[in-house]
């Protein structure tokens, strides 16, 4: 029998990419609401309940009111907005950082799926932090690129404008308060005691990420070298379906010494690239904004909590 889903906020760029990934499955069941009552509380209500699954693709505040009017106890909420990421008692939707993260997303009925940047960043720094290599008091800087895909409705139309903004030809950094909201995520689900400086730039491309982090060796709390942090990355991924450590200094994967957002396009993949000196070591995460980065965790999510292969639908 298929399980039922709701997507609360189809229209928005998270939910019609959940769509389109369940549009060949055969074991899922969409639930629609009608137009004209996509913000009635009491139809959501009832679709909500009726749903073995409920996706929320809706901003915070709308985030937290749909969950609020769940009162089915066996409906399992995926929340894909920012509401729930630090509430303890929501699972942390990013099973690869360990089993403790893969179990709870296996048996809890709340999920919140992380953020884009927050994955890139969190991919690097939770194993940095728990191998003990970076102390919990590192003053991390995050330097960032996406597609302006991740901006959302609005930001992709002004992009795609005909007589547009030339401002918008170039790399526009943002978040300039350093107040951006994957912050307090990115902050407690590495461990860190302090919130990481973090420079996101929103660029003149659809779709991909890369999240970088620099780490001064003579401020580890153990003395490693550029391949002793490769070798830990790589084992803590082993094994791992969508999380690759790409060879050191990317030896293989780079056919130039560049590293460009935009090849996991389209799929739910990330990979992990180490280089710099003993002196100087970087990471780079790559990966998708809408893929691993949103709907493609979602998913995953999904298969873990269904108790399926979790690739399933996902590439």
């Amino acid at each position: 029998m298929a399980v039922k889903v709701f997507i609360d906020g189809k229209e928005g760029t998270t939910g019609l990419k959940i769509f389109e990934r369940f549009s060949k499955r055969n074991d899922i069941e969409i639930l629609q609401i009608d137009e004209d009552k996509r913000k009635d509380p009491e139809e959501k209500r009832k679709l909500i309940d009726s749903s073995d699954f409920t996706f929320l693709c809706l901003p915070d505040a709308a985030a937290i009111e749909s969950a609020n009017l769940c009162t089915n106890p066996k409906t399992k909420i995926i929340d894909a907005s920012t509401a729930h990421r630090t509430n303890p008692d929501w699972a942390y939707g990013f099973p690869e950082l360990s089993p403790d993260f893969r179990k709870r997303i296996e048996t809890s009925n709340r999920i919140a799926v992380p953020g884009c940047y927050a994955s890139g960043f969190i991919a690097l720094g939770y194993p940095l932090v728990q191998s003990g290599i970076m102390p919990k008091d590192y003053p991390v800087v995050i330097h960032a690129v996406s597609g302006y895909s991740g901006a959302g409705k609005k930001a992709i139309a002004l992009y795609e404008a005909e007589g547009r903004n030339p401002e918008l030809d170039s790399p526009r950094l943002y978040a300039l308060t350093q107040s951006h909201k994957h912050l307090p995520e990115m902050k407690k689900i590495t461990g860190l005691d302090f919130e990481p400086i973090f420079n996101p730039y929103v660029c003149d491309y659809f779709e991909g990420m890369t999240v970088t982090v620099g780490l001064h060796a003579r401020l580890l709390a153990k003395k490693v070298t550029a391949k002793d942090v490769w070798e830990m990355m790589a084992s803590h991924y082993e094994g791992s379906n969508f999380i690759k450590v790409a060879p050191f200094m990317g030896e293989g994967v780079l056919s130039e010494p560049f590293i460009p957002a935009n090849t996991l396009a389209g799929t739910n993949n990330m990979e992990i690239f180490v280089y710099g000196n003993d002196e100087r070591i970087c990471l780079t995460s790559r990966f998708d904004n809408l893929g691993k980065g949103a709907s493609g965790a979602a998913v995953q999510c999904l298969n873990i909590a269904m108790g399926i292969d979790e690739t399933t639908s996902l590439i």
